[in-house]
């Protein structure tokens, strides 16, 4: 079927018809068919809905799936297009095309239709693309989102309260020209923490920390108190080491000695991101003979961003399986004024680390690392020049300022 007449279909009476259409597009992962899609998110067909969203997803992913392949002629694989996994496997996830405002009016909009199922990969699917937005419309998604999403942490679903939490999280994950959170906004995110399901609490305090949301501090200092050890503990220590509000230092400072290696290591990223330069020595005097690596890394962190230290440490535990997680996000928010710092991990024979830089160089927002990433967009190796296309688009938008 030809594309124009694939695109036609997308209108037709006939729902079968209009269920072909979507479905060859999304195999197609066409652009050209993302706003001729957008309508059919809100189809009178859950199955029309359901290839839409998939579609719309598959045209911005950054590796589109094929749907169906046949493995030596014989075999076909059918490969699903879930808007959660696409979520969760974060940002990366995302090619460097822009995503149009009619496709995330779109999906947000099925964020609130009847059918749970559609609902919930509507979201998803909003969460994936509308947290790469930049530049104006960045601000436009955010004005515009934030109240709607806000809205279904009341739902009485809980995978649909778990589902907007995260999205919250991620579509209001600050950045530096962002405007203040509206606090209607963040505080529904605020309620979430007296959720009876124990993965939306933790999914809320994962999102304020990301949103850095000082409203927040009291509620999750209290938490922190409250359960005192274990995974909550530790997820609220988290969100508190995120924020990084000054008043938290006291409770960094104390959770620095404490004897569970994983409190020590969040404490000392909380005392880096508050940015006391002075809470230096006594960091690395805290990390001097820690024999667990997650926190010598931490202080490693803590000297690059207070003490201008090198990001060698960091970069080399990209290498280290039990250290990769924890090292990405580290050089993220390392990366802004620190590009040549990362040149020759750029040049660096292992094509993952290349792509774990450029990614981080490219999320890290700095317009600065454009001359720093983009000539890897010719790499020898298609998929770091593929992640190097990603940071450019990514670089370019940030520097397309709010208007």
């Amino acid at each position: 079927m030809p594309f124009e007449q694939a695109v036609r279909d997308l209108r037709s009476a006939d729902a079968d018809a209009r269920l072909r259409a979507a479905r060859m597009l999304k195999a197609a992962a066409y652009q050209e068919a993302a706003i001729p899609l957008a309508p059919l998110v809100a189809d009178l067909q859950d199955e029309v809905q359901l290839e839409a969203i998939a579609a719309e997803l598959n045209i911005f992913l950054a590796e589109p799936i094929v749907p169906r392949k046949r493995v030596a002629f014989v075999v076909e694989v059918r490969n699903a297009i879930a808007a959660e996994a696409a979520f969760s496997a974060g940002r990366s996830a995302v090619g460097p095309r822009p995503v149009p405002i009619e496709v995330l009016t779109a999906l947000r909009g099925g964020a609130r239709d009847d059918n749970p199922r559609v609902a919930l990969e509507a979201l998803y699917a909003f969460g994936v693309l509308a947290g790469e937005a930049g530049g104006s419309l960045r601000r436009e998604v955010l004005r515009a989102s934030g109240p709607d999403v806000a809205a279904l942490i009341g739902s009485s679903d809980p995978a649909l309260r778990y589902a907007a939490v995260r999205v919250m999280g991620r579509l209001f994950a600050k950045r530096p020209q962002d405007d203040a959170i509206d606090a209607r906004v963040g505080d529904a995110v605020i309620t979430a923490l007296n959720d009876s399901d124990r993965t939306v609490k933790g999914a809320a305090m994962q999102s304020l920390g990301a949103m850095r949301y000082d409203r927040a501090v009291q509620s999750l200092t209290d938490l922190f108190q409250y359960f005192g050890k274990g995974e909550s503990a530790a997820a609220a220590l988290s969100a508190l080491a995120h924020i990084a509000n000054p008043a938290s230092a006291p409770l960094f400072t104390a959770q620095a000695s404490s004897k569970t290696a994983a409190f020590r290591g969040i404490a000392i990223e909380g005392l880096a991101r508050v940015g006391d330069r002075s809470a230096l020595d006594a960091i690395q005097a805290a990390v001097r003979g820690e024999r667990d690596a997650g926190v010598v890394l931490a202080g490693a962190f803590a000297s690059a961003m207070l003490g201008d230290g090198s990001v060698d440490r960091i970069t080399e535990a990209l290498t280290r399986s039990k250290l990769r997680e924890q090292a990405r996000p580290y050089l993220v928010e390392l990366a802004p004024g620190r590009s040549p710092a990362f040149l020759r991990y750029l040049q660096a024979p292992d094509a993952r680390m290349r792509i774990d830089i450029i990614d981080a160089l490219g999320l890290g927002g700095d317009s600065a690392a454009l001359p720093v990433v983009e000539p890897l967009t010719k790499d020898r190796d298609p998929q770091v020049a593929r992640a190097a296309e990603r940071a450019v688009a990514r670089l370019q938008a940030a520097t397309r300022l709010p208007t």
